[in-house]
């Protein structure tokens, strides 16, 4: 969930299931500022046809692609959180599904074997079942609101607003002792039409704010090898 809290690096994580929109903004401002970032997806995104550019696009720019599942399943209760919705033999042949999907493009298992579940929500269980398939479970650091950016007002208190996430992120960094060193942050690479405030619109001045502090943004691998 964290990398080495004694350097001030960064991974800057995408995750995506059906939304893509924020992906021209992003791109665009990882090149501008020459920056690696890490795409977990699911393979609903890499199989649907709408996405198979944009997917070369973030290989060929040398960006890290993962796996995020397959058809983004709910592994555990939201409420008891040791009570498993998914089988050993339904969550591994979900999740070699996914990676099966990522062949195509050139991502096997063992260029990518960091793995975000889907909904970033998971118990020992799942860590074992994905160690034994010779693969790693990472999850974002935990802190700041940033994974709030796929809420929308209809959600009602839930949701929360693009300059509350971004103050949440700021507002880590001058409080936590090691600042946001090591630190996973994980966005969404599109979100559900009803949010009109998109996050991704702050992410130039974000990377600009966090590059004045001296921060630099690394592949997820490059985070925790």
């Amino acid at each position: 969930m964290r990398g080495d809290l004694s350097q001030k690096t960064i991974a800057l994580v995408f995750t995506g299931d059906e939304f893509a929109d924020g992906s021209p903004e992003i791109l665009r401002t990882l090149k501008k500022h020459r920056t690696q970032a890490s795409f977990f997806l699911t393979g609903n995104f890499y199989a649907k046809p709408a996405f198979r550019s944009l997917i070369r696009d973030i290989r060929k720019s040398g960006h890290y692609l993962g796996a995020h599942s397959d058809k983004h399943l709910l592994y555990a209760d939201w409420v008891k959180r040791d009570s498993l919705l998914v089988t050993e033999d339904e969550f591994k042949k979900d999740l070699l599904a996914n990676y099966s999907k990522m062949l195509p493009f050139g991502v096997g298992s063992k260029d990518a074997p960091y793995f975000i579940p889907p909904y970033e929500w998971y118990n020992k269980q799942i860590v074992s079942w994905t160690e034994d398939l010779g693969l790693q479970v990472v999850n974002f650091s935990p802190g700041t609101s940033s994974t709030a950016d796929y809420t929308y007002p209809e959600m009602g208190k839930s949701y929360r607003s693009s300059a509350e996430i971004y103050d949440s992120i700021l507002d880590f960094e001058k409080g936590d002792p090691h600042g946001l060193n090591g630190f996973i942050l994980l966005v969404h690479i599109g979100t559900d039409p009803r949010r009109k405030d998109k996050f991704y619109d702050k992410l130039d001045q974000l990377l600009t704010e966090l590059k004045a502090k001296q921060y630099t943004f690394v592949k997820i691998n490059k985070l925790l090898d």
